[in-house]
């Protein structure tokens, strides 16, 4: 059986169970198989609390003004 034959098969049966607990435990199973996982290193995550801390200091800017900025910039140029 090809992967997209298997696909189709799980979803008409899927498609036919009305058991709420055991749906939501079907979906709990593909979350976790989907989900991945990324590991940081110890200066990622560093690097990622001094954004947030800035960020929380007002220090960011958000896209739309970045795009006007760029924009002016290339205009200049």
């Amino acid at each position: 059986m090809s992967t997209v034959e298997l696909q189709n098969l799980l979803i008409s049966k899927i498609s036919k169970i009305d058991d709420e607990a055991f749906l939501t435990a079907i979906n709990t199973i593909l979350d976790n198989k989907s989900e991945k996982k990324i590991i940081l290193n110890q200066n990622q995550i560093e690097d990622i609390l001094i954004s947030r801390t800035e960020i929380n200091n007002g220090l960011g800017i958000d896209n739309e003004e970045l795009d006007l900025e760029i924009t002016k910039w290339f205009q200049e140029k």
